[in-house]
């Protein structure tokens, strides 16, 4: 779709990816999110959380995409939070329901999660899903005493 121009990346460690919205393509984006959780120092449980979580969030937006459209993903890593921005464009104005299932397992697997949706006029809807896991840092012990 014309005048869908990615913004300019503000971080060094901001990453975007632009796909076609197909559910076929939800093992590239795993991959990322796993690949960029890792060289940030995520644990195990928590990469295999937010894997879990990039997949739940891009099949409720491809879901909602127009057919044949792309959808673009964006991490961001920031000291100890990585953030995770899904957008399609929609036909539907509504956005993703907050009382489904697929919500619910967003919530439990992340630190927070939003949705919300943005009218382009004659070109329908954006569709937006952001989320965010931050790393638990351990002290080692006696570290700094």
């Amino acid at each position: 779709m014309t005048g869908w121009e990615p913004p300019p990346l503000h971080a060094r460690n901001d990453i975007e990816l632009w796909l076609g919205a197909d559910l076929g393509h939800l093992p590239i984006v795993r991959s990322v999110v796993a690949t960029i959780a890792t060289r940030a120092d995520f644990d195990l449980d928590a990469i295999a959380d937010l894997r879990l979580a990039v997949d739940e969030a891009c099949s409720t937006l491809i879901t909602r995409a127009v057919p044949g459209s792309a959808m673009r993903c964006r991490f961001t890593v920031s000291g100890d939070e990585l953030t995770f921005t899904g957008t399609v464009h929609s036909e539907s104005g509504s956005a993703p329901s907050t009382k489904s299932f697929g919500w619910k397992v967003l919530t439990t697997l992340t630190d927070s999660v939003d949705t919300h949706v943005t009218s382009n006029g004659q070109h329908g809807h954006q569709v937006d899903i952001e989320l965010a896991k931050r790393r638990v840092v351990v002290d080692a012990p006696g570290a700094g005493a």
